[in-house]
């Protein structure tokens, strides 16, 4: 875990809006379907302005911290959103300071155990404290990148 300046970016992707709860409650969950979509051959072929060939993963809308419901939106980075394609949302995924943590492994596991080391680092107060505004994966052929977004430190 280091932390970083996370820049920012565009994506343009596919939402929903869920919790932890019910992602672990069997037939509630809604991030399967999201991500079965999102692997599809040619899910954002049509997307114009693409910046690279990773997906992200935007978690944002937090209602409060990691038990509450937040929105995830998977898509791709683009330079604009001038033209959206149908049933699809732009987010813009502010520039912050963030902790960055790195999943490499099978997956989804690896990013699993990522999210829960994260989670109980969370729990357990540790610092930096996260700041619940706008998280980002970055899906790449080596892994995927986690950048949660921290507080900023008292001066």
């Amino acid at each position: 875990m280091i932390v970083v300046d996370r820049p920012e970016m565009l994506v343009v992707g596919r939402a929903v809006r869920t919790s932890q709860a019910e992602e672990m409650e069997r037939g509630r969950g809604r991030l399967a379907a999201l991500w079965a979509r999102a692997g599809a051959p040619g899910a954002f072929a049509h997307v114009p302005g693409r910046v690279d060939e990773n997906i992200y993963a935007v978690l944002t809308d937090y209602e409060s911290d990691h038990h509450g419901s937040y929105t995830q939106i998977v898509g791709v980075a683009v330079r604009s959103a001038a033209a959206l394609p149908e049933g699809m949302v732009a987010v813009r995924v502010p520039g912050v300071q963030a902790l960055k943590l790195e999943a490499r492994g099978p997956m989804p596991g690896a990013l699993r155990e990522t999210w829960q080391w994260l989670w109980k680092h969370t729990e357990s107060g540790g610092t930096p404290p996260r700041a619940f505004t706008t998280d980002l994966e970055v899906h790449h052929p080596g892994g995927v990148d986690v950048y949660a977004a921290i507080l900023p430190a008292l001066r």
